[in-house]
C-alpha cells in the first residue's frame, strides 16, 4: 500500500516492508496475517517456526480461553473453523475458606457460551500455515533481531541467522512500522531500553491436563486457595480438563515432583472433587508468574508493542491472550483509517492507540493484583467481607450480566479500548 522510500545502499528493494512483525506466537502471527489480508507488505520474524506435540492425554498442555470478540477475530483470519474449540457455558468460582460461590451462566446474557478453550499449538500452526501461503508476507523463521536503526522514513532491522557467530555481519531489512509481539522478554523492548514496571506475584504456575471421573459438562471451575487460585478448564474430551494452578514456588516444585497417584489425590482434594476423582495427569510444567507493564506501547517512532511485549498479566482470569487479540483488533482499526498509500509509521499515527492500550493494560494489571491480594489474605474480617461481596454479586443479576459482558469482550470497557 505504501509508496517506495529511500533505501540504504546495502538494502535491496525486496527488503523494504510496510510492517515488520517481530514474534510469531499467537498475537504476532494474527497481527501479521491480518495486516497482509488488508493489503500491507509484511515481514514476520521469529527464531523458529513454532512446533508442538500433544501430551500423552491427547491435548496440548498450553491452552487459551477465547472470548467471543477473539473468536470473531480468528474467524476473520480464517483459522477458527480448523480448531477443536471446547465451548463452556457455565463457570463456578469459590474459595477455600468461604461459604459462598458465584455461578456465571451464558444464558444470563442470552448466549449459548461464555467462551471457548483452544489448544495453543494447533492454533499457532493454523496461523503459520496461512502466513506461509500468503504472497504478501515474507517469513524469516531463523532470524534474530540484534539491532534497530531509525531513519527518516523507515526503521532498519539488523538480523542474524540463529546460530550465526557473533562476529558475522548482520543482514538488514527495512520497514515503515515495527510491531513487537515477541513476548515478555521482548528483544525490541530491550533494544530500545523501554522502562517496565514489574510486579512480582510471589507465585509460580503449575500447568497440566487431568482426566477425571466426572465429565466437565462445559463448566469452568476456579477455586481460590490460600496459597493461590486453581483453575480447571474444559478439555476436548468430556473427562479431560486443562489445569492452571498458581501457588508458592516451593509448593509448585513439590507438586511437580509428586508421583502421578499422589498428585491426582492432591488436586482432587484442592478442587473439592468438583469433577470427582482424578484418574490421570499429563506431564507438569512449572514457570514463574510476574506481571509487567511497559512504560509506553509506542516507545519510539515507527515502533509499537503489543501482546506480552507490552504487558504480562497473572493468568488468574485467562485474559492474557484476549488482551493481546484486543491489541491486534485495535491495530487493524487504526490501519483501516489510513488512506491508500499512506505511511503506516508516520509521526503521530499511533499515539492514541498506545495510550488506549496502556490504559486498558494498567487497569487489568491493577485488577489482577488486587484480586490476588484479596483472595490470598486469611484475615477473618476480610474473609467476611469477601463472602458478603460474593453473595451480593451472585444475587445481583444486573451486576453479574455486566461482569460477564466485560469478560466476553463485549462490555463498554473492552469495546472502548479498541473502538
Amino acid at each position: 500500500m505504501a509508496e517506495s522510500a529511500p533505501l540504504d545502499d546495502r538494502v535491496s528493494a525486496t527488503d523494504l516492508h510496510d510492517i515488520a512483525i517481530v514474534g510469531g506466537g499467537l498475537v504476532g502471527a494474527a497481527a501479521g496475517l491480518g495486516a497482509a489480508l488488508r493489503g500491507w507488505r509484511v515481514l514476520l520474524l521469529d527464531l523458529a517456526e513454532p512446533a508442538w506435540e500433544p501430551g500423552r492425554l491427547g491435548m496440548d498442555i498450553r491452552n487459551v480461553a477465547v472470548s467471543p470478540a477473539s473468536k470473531a477475530l480468528l474467524d476473520e483470519l480464517g483459522v477458527w473453523q480448523e480448531q477443536q474449540a471446547i465451548a463452556y457455558s457455565h463457570m463456578r468460582v469459590w474459595e477455600e475458606q468461604g461459604t459462598r460461590s458465584i455461578e456465571f451462566d451464558a444464558a444470563e446474557v442470552q448466549r449459548h457460551e461464555l467462551g471457548w478453550i483452544l489448544e495453543n499449538g494447533p492454533l499457532v500452526a493454523s496461523l503459520w500455515k496461512r502466513l506461509r501461503a500468503h504472497g504478501g508476507i515474507t517469513v524469516r523463521a531463523a532470524d534474530r533481531l540484534v539491532g534497530l536503526e531509525p531513519g527518516n522514513e523507515t526503521m532498519k532491522l539488523h538480523l542474524k541467522e540463529q546460530g550465526q557467530r557473533a562476529s558475522a555481519d548482520a543482514r538488514t531489512a527495512q520497514a515503515r512500522l515495527v510491531v513487537a509481539a515477541d513476548g515478555a522478554r521482548s528483544a525490541v523492548r530491550q533494544l530500545l531500553d523501554v522502562p517496565v514496571e514489574a510486579f512480582d506475584t510471589g507465585h509460580h504456575a503449575l500447568a497440566t491436563v487431568i482426566r477425571t471421573v466426572k465429565p466437565h459438562g462445559g463448566t469452568a471451575f476456579q477455586r481460590f486457595l490460600l496459597d493461590g487460585p486453581l483453575a480447571l478448564l474444559p478439555g476436548r474430551h468430556p473427562q479431560l480438563s486443562s489445569v492452571v494452578w498458581s501457588q508458592l514456588p516451593a509448593s509448585a516444585e513439590r507438586r511437580a515432583a509428586l508421583s502421578e497417584d499422589a498428585f491426582c489425590q492432591e488436586i482432587a482434594s484442592a478442587s473439592e472433587r468438583c469433577l470427582g476423582a482424578v484418574e490421570a495427569v499429563d506431564r507438569r510444567l512449572v514457570f514463574p508468574l510476574q506481571q509487567m507493564l511497559a512504560a509506553s506501547f509506542n516507545p519510539a517512532p515507527r515502533v509499537l508493542l503489543i501482546g506480552d511485549a507490552g504487558r504480562v498479566l497473572h493468568p488468574l482470569a485467562g485474559l492474557g491472550a484476549n488482551l493481546g487479540f484486543e491489541d491486534v483488533r485495535d491495530l487493524f482499526n487504526e490501519l483501516g483509517r489510513l488512506p491508500s498509500g499512506a505511511d503506516p509509521g508516520a509521526a503521530g499515527v499511533w499515539l492514541a492507540f498506545a495510550r488506549r492500550r496502556r490504559v486498558r493494560s494498567r487497569l487489568m494489571v491493577d485488577i489482577m493484583g488486587a484480586l490476588r491480594r484479596v483472595y490470598s489474605s486469611n484475615d477473618p474480617l476480610l474473609q467476611w467481607v469477601r463472602n458478603l461481596g460474593v453473595g451480593l454479586v451472585d444475587s445481583s443479576a444486573l451486576l453479574k450480566r455486566q461482569i460477564i459482558r466485560e469478560a466476553l469482550g463485549l462490555g463498554p470497557l473492552a469495546r472502548g479500548s479498541g473502538h
